[in-house]
């Protein structure tokens, strides 16, 4: 049987693995073959079995495959290392051969004078040439240049033609953005004697290219960027106030643009130079007369000790050489750290140093540095960015920030940052169909953020007290849209009294957990509650008069019967819950109460509302609450008063009495207690009105109202 099994599962294999296959055509074949359900319990077992083992299978060759994959990697990983290892040794072994090179054609020169003469003037197109071959370059050059500028769009009127300019070395860069390294755009950058062109290349003309800026060689300064891929074969041009990174083709041209750009600067400083040396000659400069102030020597000799003293600061350090390039790559590379402490140094190595010239220009590269530096923190802080992560997140911008002396920068953006956070957290939330579940977890997300950016604010600007009022401000803007959201889903849903109640006292729940970092807001959000909260009590105020009128108008004055013991034990319980305890006095037999359903529902509505109000209340809700009280207890008592002064029947008369009495000397009083309780004071209203109840018992036969 299992060989029979083993053969039947083959052939069952081969079938399902078959090129044409259909599986409706084979479950209709195998329901006509089939002699009953037994035969298609059995074909199921098998094909489940047949299942089963194809998927361990599968979890074999995947995880065969895995480990494939694993090793495979592993090897890349050896491979890329040797080969790193290997262009280590490369580049090691052409330098030695360029420096053997160098030092035999320096022997050679020693050898032989006239030879080497001869290889420098073919090397170098900077040596002085006859006068000549000086012009003959001369002209040569500026016919170059003018040729080549006939191609550019738009250069004409920005550059003159002068006997002196000349090209000196062009060539295709490609532009990068300094601050995220995206390619921009392909340019062509002529050079020149005084300045440097940049154009761009129009798309459809090959060839020829249109005018995009143009810098004088006077302003411009040269960085090398260091290769850290992708950053390859770059450097960048500084112009204050701006910069702009290009990337050569190779590193041999990017050699070449460094070399030449360095070289031509020289030159043209040294003309200069000239230039002003020989202005200055016909111009001597007057001799001053003689002075018979015999303190004059002593001031110039004082004058002359600073300068002296600027001499001293030394510049020539490698790190203080390279620390541009080193503050770009850790700019690019995001090492915030690194630039900052790279930046602390510097200050703390010129920070009894004199300002002299040499200083005042590398103060000039490191504040552009700065200025990007801190254009990208700022950028690290901007509510753009990814909110996730908490507030930890942006402690490292803040910190960098702080460090720089950027605190109050930093303190506007981080709570920016945790603005948007924390609305972009209230929105998120789903609308629940109960009101009371989304209020909490409106509250728990909410005051759960602001209290992790209280505690982030603290650790982060522990030494900046004056950034704490900003906290407090941001705080109670936060405070205002977090009961934005909760007078929209509580107060505009006109939810009843009693879950708005409780929403209101989820929130204080939640307001006092601030208190453990010494921030109570419990009075802000009072202040912004007050108005949606008056209006709650004045409706449902509102709807307990029109209640209590709409029974009034039908009120028979007869006792309530209510037919049943549970029903009566019922009711006894709601009113010990109101606060009446003796009203089993008002009770009779056989399920039957002395006093009237209006009375009785009107104690209920009224106890209701007090204890849902006084759930509510803050200082700024007392009046509301009490002449809201007063409202609904006149509607009551005037009633009453008036049957009592109509009724003409003794005995609906003496029943109306009873009611009168219970509402005075019963309800009244469990109100005015009640009340007092919550407040904390008593209420002089509910005082009166409970004793203008002595003139109906004194004269009750009177006409006149006694309220």
């Amino acid at each position: 049987a299992m060989a029979l099994g083993e053969g039947g599962g083959s052939r069952l294999r081969r079938q399902l693995e078959s090129g044409g296959f259909a599986a409706g055509e084979y479950v209709k074949q195998l329901s006509q073959q089939s002699d009953g359900d037994r035969d298609l319990q059995e074909h199921r077992q098998r094909i489940q079995a047949l299942s089963e083992e194809t998927a361990q299978s599968l979890k074999r060759n995947v995880y065969q495959n895995y480990r494939q994959f694993i090793e495979t990697a592993r090897e890349i990983s050896y491979l890329e290392s040797e080969m790193y290892q290997l262009s280590h040794i490369l580049t090691e072994q052409k330098g030695i051969m360029e420096a053997v090179t160098q030092a035999l054609l320096l022997q050679a020169d020693r050898d032989d004078p006239a030879l080497g003469a001869r290889r420098a003037a073919a090397t170098d197109p900077f040596l002085p040439l006859s006068a000549k071959e000086a012009a003959a370059s001369e002209e040569g050059r500026q016919r170059t240049l003018t040729t080549l500028l006939e191609k550019v769009e738009g250069c004409r009127d920005l550059l003159p033609e002068s006997p002196g300019k000349y090209l000196v070395y062009n060539g295709d860069l490609v532009e990068y953005d300094a601050d995220h390294m995206a390619q921009i755009q392909r340019v062509h950058a002529f050079l020149m004697n005084d300045c440097l062109l940049v154009a761009t290349a129009l798309p459809n003309r090959r060839g020829a290219y249109r005018y995009d800026a143009l810098y004088p060689l006077d302003g411009l300064a040269v960085v090398n960027v260091k290769d850290n891929p992708p950053m390859k074969d770059m450097f960048k041009l500084l112009m204050f106030p701006e910069s702009r990174i290009f990337q050569a083709e190779n590193a041999k041209i990017k050699k070449e643009w460094l070399e030449v750009l360095e070289e031509t600067k020289r030159n043209r400083a040294l003309s200069e130079k000239r230039r002003l040396e020989q202005e200055a000659l016909p111009r001597p400069a007057p001799t001053p007369p003689e002075s018979t102030n015999p303190f004059e020597e002593d001031e110039d000799d004082e004058e002359e000790e600073p300068s002296a003293d600027e001499e001293v600061v030394d510049l020539s350090l490698e790190w203080i050489q390279e620390l541009p390039e080193d503050l770009d790559v850790c700019i690019a590379q995001r090492d915030f750290e690194g630039a900052v402490d790279l930046l602390d140094k510097l200050n703390e190595y010129l920070g009894d140093k004199p300002v002299s010239q040499p200083v005042k220009e590398l103060r000039a590269k490191v504040d552009e540095r700065v200025r990007q530096l801190t254009d990208v923190l700022v950028f690290e802080l901007s509510p753009d960015r990814s909110l996730r992560g908490g507030p930890r997140a942006t402690r490292r911008a803040v910190s960098q920030l702080i460090r720089l002396g950027q605190s109050t920068k930093a303190c506007e953006l981080f709570l920016k940052n945790r603005a948007a956070a924390v609305q972009t957290a209230i929105r998120q939330l789903r609308i629940e169909g109960a009101t009371l579940l989304y209020i909490h977890k409106l509250c728990h997300v909410f005051f759960t953020s602001l209290l992790e950016t209280a505690r982030e604010f603290e650790t982060d600007f522990a030494g900046n007290n004056g950034c704490y009022s900003a906290f407090v401000v941001w705080a109670r803007s936060s405070m205002r849209m977090f009961v934005d959201a909760f007078s929209k889903q509580v107060f505009d849903s006109k939810e009843s009294l009693s879950t708005a109640a409780e929403c209101v006292k989820v929130a204080k729940e939640h307001c006092k957990q601030l208190s453990e970092i010494g921030l109570d807001l419990t009075f802000i959000i009072h202040a912004l509650l007050v108005k949606d909260i008056k209006g709650a009590l004045q409706s449902y105020k509102d709807i307990i008069i029109e209640a209590t009128k709409h029974r009034n108008s039908e009120e028979m004055w007869r006792r309530m019967n209510l037919m049943t013991p549970e029903a009566l034990g019922k009711l006894r319980e709601e009113m010990r819950s109101c606060g009446v305890g003796n009203f089993d006095q008002y009770t009779g037999d056989d399920c039957w109460v002395n006093l009237s359903y209006t009375v009785v529902a009107f104690t209920k509505q009224t106890m209701a509302f007090l204890e849902e109000a006084l759930k509510l209340y803050f200082p700024e809700l007392h009046m509301v609450l009490l002449e809201s009280l007063v409202e609904i207890i006149l509607v009551a008592v005037q009633h009453v008063d008036y049957s009592l002064r109509c009724e003409q029947d003794p005995e609906k008369k003496a029943f109306i009495r009873q009611n009168a009495s219970f509402l005075y000397e019963t309800v009244l009083p469990v109100v005015e207690k009640r009340f007092e309780e919550g407040v904390g004071k008593p209420a002089k209203q509910l005082q009166d009105l409970r004793n203008a109840s002595r003139l109906m018992r004194v004269n009750p036969e009177s006409t006149t109202s006694v309220v």
